[in-house]
């Protein structure tokens, strides 16, 4: 940081008289350069300093014991944002004003008495302006703060202190953890729904998004978590990764998504937070963010209950600015979606900072797994969670067995291997909603049927019937149905035999009519003929051989349940 000196020039010869003043010192020299220099050397007089910093008031010491704290310098905005900023005037309207005999603010009153300086100075995240003691000064007002000394690392800002023995918040009241919601594994049996939907081709990520045939419902957040974990590139399943992670016990498998999401600079919880849009340019550090919180939440004593609210107060209180480079709270535009209103300023922390420590907690450390959460009763907030690890979430073993029917259904219990039900799911339509948004609905069990459609699409895949009964025969509780596998077997050679279809039948009282409507210009909308008064009508002419026998003087009556005319 600069010294006293170079923090002095550039300032105006009204501005050192005032700084000279303020300290009782007689300033001789009418020299811009040389009064700078003159005053440099009384203000580094120790006594001079001690005796000043006794006549501060106790708001301007607590700001030189912050600064100090922090090796001596702080982002502006912080520090103003604690501690007021430094009204804006001219050389003539503060001779006229003589703001230093009244200050507005306690920085505006360190500024004058030149304890405080402020200028940019790079950064990590670029250049930014910090409110500074300077460095010859530093050295002189932290001895009068020693219980400050040490207490960071250098250059470690005050707002990104490591934690410390002392968690942030409380425990939980027994109300307030008396309806505990358990965590689940559920995340594993998601992901294998997601891997698999995206390996056929189910998941049209720009419509159908509530189509369980088509797109089954995923969350949102598994796409880029599989990202992160190298399960997927550009949405395609990695076959070999997949492989291995499939076939993982389910508490390894777990543990592969909680490292890969931990140290991943692309998976962005504020971006991911329901009820707000982020829009413009600039970038925040996820994985910065994380650690941070990820570092608070370890100072909570193990399988205790801990209350949200007052953990997420004590972090605005102590450490406010923990996504925020420099606090800055104007360049990030963040909207919010209900009403359109931008979030901008420290004022919207709450809905903004405080929103994501919650929704870090209760939505995403939940769904890894990595918390118990608990309300005061069903249906309420949250307002309690508890830390968990890998002995608190015992992994059940991936033994359950197949059901399959002779109808052509099969049935896999959630806690059937993992490998299994990816690959039966793609021999088969996908019969339940394979994946939903809450733990109530999510299934227990996945139901899959066998058809010629499904087959085909698996034969294009390269994938045989053998394989499937081969799957079938070594993972079912019973065995597969004779009837299934003779079925299958001749499908194979045979490929469909049988379809069912839905057709329109027009029916006539005469065979008369039905003659005279194929002598007319409704002639190129029939189909095959199934009787001298009965015909097909071809798909989506309904309408139109409706019209024909108006125009012929005979009104028909619609009885296909259609709704055409």
């Amino acid at each position: 940081m600069p010294d006293i000196y170079h923090s002095l020039l550039g300032r105006d010869l009204g501005h050192l008289r005032i700084v000279a003043e303020l300290w009782g010192i007689e300033l001789k020299s009418s020299d811009v350069n040389e009064a700078a220099k003159e005053l440099t050397a009384s203000l580094l007089d120790p006594e001079r300093v001690l005796e000043l910093m006794d006549f501060l008031t106790p708001q301007a010491r607590e700001a030189l014991s912050t600064l100090t704290a922090s090796n001596g310098r702080l982002p502006y905005a912080i520090f103003i944002r604690q501690f007021g900023d430094i009204r804006d005037m001219g050389a003539g309207k503060r001779d006229r004003e003589r703001p230093h005999l009244k200050p507005a603010t306690v920085t505006e009153s360190l500024f004058y008495h030149a304890l405080i300086a402020r200028a940019f100075f790079d950064t990590e995240q670029g250049p930014q302006e910090f409110a500074y003691i300077p460095d010859d000064l530093f050295e002189l007002v932290s001895q009068r703060f020693p219980e400050s000394q040490n207490t960071k690392d250098k250059g470690t800002p005050l707002t990104h202190a490591s934690t410390t023995s002392e968690p942030a918040g409380r425990g939980a009241t027994p109300g307030e953890k008396a309806h505990p919601i358990p965590a689940t594994d559920r995340i594993l049996d998601d992901a294998t729904t997601l891997l698999a939907a995206l390996r056929l081709g189910k998941l049209d990520f720009a419509k159908h998004a509530g189509n369980a045939q088509s797109n089954p419902q995923h969350d949102p957040k598994l796409i880029p978590l599989l990202h992160a974990a190298g399960l997927l590139k550009k949405n395609i399943p990695q076959a070999e990764i997949v492989r291995n992670f499939l076939e993982a016990a389910r508490g390894e498998a777990r543990k592969m998504l909680i490292e890969a999401w931990q140290e991943s600079e692309y998976f962005n919880e504020l971006r991911m937070m329901p009820g707000i849009t982020c829009e413009g340019e600039w970038k925040n550090q996820p994985q910065v963010t994380r650690e941070f919180l990820l570092n608070l939440l370890e100072a909570i004593p193990n399988d205790k209950w801990w209350n949200l609210s007052t953990f997420i107060g004590d972090i605005k209180k102590k450490y406010p600015d923990f996504q925020r480079p420099a606090g800055d709270y104007d360049s990030w535009f963040i909207k919010r979606e209900s009403d359109g209103q931008y979030l901008r300023g420290f004022a919207y922390w709450d809905q903004v900072d405080g929103a994501l420590i919650c929704f870090f907690i209760t939505e995403i450390l939940y769904w890894l797994g990595m918390v118990e959460l608990a309300s005061p009763e069903a249906g309420k907030d949250i307002t309690a969670f508890r830390l968990l690890n890998s002995e608190n979430l015992k992994a059940k073993a991936e033994d359950a067995r197949v059901k399959v029917s002779s109808q052509g259904t099969i049935t896999v219990p959630r806690y059937a291997p993992r490998a299994i039900r990816y690959q039966i799911s793609r021999f088969c339509e996908w019969e339940n909603g394979q994946a939903a948004t809450s733990v109530e609905t999510k299934p227990e069990e996945y139901k899959y049927r066998i058809t010629p459609r499904s087959l085909n699409k698996a034969k294009e895949q390269g994938l045989k019937v053998e394989h499937l009964l081969a799957l079938l025969a070594k993972h079912s509780d019973a065995g597969i149905p004779p009837v299934l596998v003779k079925a299958l077997k001749r499908w194979e050679v045979n490929g469909t035999e049988a379809r069912a279809e839905t057709q329109v039948i027009l029916k006539v009282s005469r065979p008369e009519v039905l003659e005279e409507l194929r002598k007319s210009k409704a002639a190129r909308f029939l189909g095959e003929p199934l009787g001298p008064t009965s015909i097909i009508i071809k798909a989506g002419a309904q309408a139109k051989v409706m019209a024909a026998l108006t125009e012929m003087g005979l009104l028909a009556e619609d009885a296909s349940g259609s709704g055409e005319s």
